[in-house]
């Protein structure tokens, strides 16, 4: 088997998590808050790295001096994810995928902040080239102004930095490390949000199947992610990725009778380019 091959069946595991995961979250808004829908993903992703680090004997990678950025990385992730769940309930679940893919040009922006990295022109242009899209999605009336849009950008702010401070944690933390620190500390962040009201709605009988769905697809497609990386190279697996916006927009269409969007598409595709450019350039340095 080749390596394209391999890496497209693991995309094809994050793609069905990632889509599972926002049918869910969808579902789940009636009833539950994002907090709660939060802290419940915690739990079961919790559950399943205490299982997986003990029968695998990986207590011992768990590093306990750098609790900060520990909690500095979740906090983003968590201020991200929130904002994502909240997006998923209001506004197209196509329009959400295609604003949270634009993350990586979050991450060219910042990246001369936070990481010291320098701006080229190359990472300027593909920076502008993705406002573009974003304006092409977003579409923004100026006189109503619609928090579902906003909440779905800040959340692709949110996950730039948490991209951003999880590659200086790998550095000298390993994965299982950083994912019980990245449960862990969620959790606790979910309980203290979610319990902020003195307020926590139960799992009921059909809602509980949709909130382990939501703890399982969330590690799934991250770990399918990883897999997918570590076998091919970016430039292989980026354009795979993307093609979560038209499998999502079909399945949206099909269980939520939303309309297929043709600008959100476009606007989809523009990201996609501004992404890929700056991938191809930094690859061809």
């Amino acid at each position: 088997m080749n390596v394209i091959l391999k890496a497209a069946l693991w995309m094809t595991g994050a793609i069905a998590s990632f889509s599972f995961m926002a049918v869910a979250g969808r579902d789940l808004a009636a009833d539950y808050d994002t907090f709660e829908i939060m802290m419940y993903r915690s739990v079961v992703g919790a559950v399943i790295m205490i299982v997986v680090a003990s029968a695998l004997g990986r207590w011992h990678e768990v590093r306990t001096d750098q609790m900060g950025r520990h909690i500095v990385r979740n906090l983003c992730h968590f201020i991200g994810q929130n904002l994502w769940f909240f997006a998923v309930a209001l506004i197209p679940l196509a329009q959400v995928f295609a604003l949270e893919f634009t993350s990586p040009l979050w991450v060219i922006i910042l990246a001369p902040l936070i990481l010291g990295e320098r701006m080229t022109a190359v990472r300027a242009a593909t920076a502008a080239l993705g406002f573009v899209g974003i304006l092409v999605v977003a579409r923004p009336d100026f006189q109503a102004i619609d928090i579902g849009v906003i909440a779905a950008a800040i959340a692709a702010i949110f996950f730039a930095l948490t991209a951003m401070l999880t590659k200086r944690l790998t550095q000298d933390n390993s994965i299982t490390s950083i994912l019980v620190f990245l449960t862990g500390t969620q959790l606790v962040f979910g309980l203290l949000t979610a319990g902020f009201d003195g307020d926590i709605a139960l799992p009921t009988l059909s809602s509980a199947p949709f909130l382990v769905l939501i703890g399982c697809a969330g590690l799934l497609a991250h770990f399918c992610l990883t897999n997918a990386l570590a076998i091919a190279p970016v430039t292989v697996v980026v354009p795979i990725d993307f093609v979560r916006l038209p499998v999502i927009a079909i399945i949206a269409m099909i269980v939520f009778d939303e309309p297929l969007d043709i600008w959100v598409l476009v606007g989809g595709v523009i990201i996609f380019a501004a992404n890929y450019l700056n991938i191809w350039n930094e690859t061809r340095r």
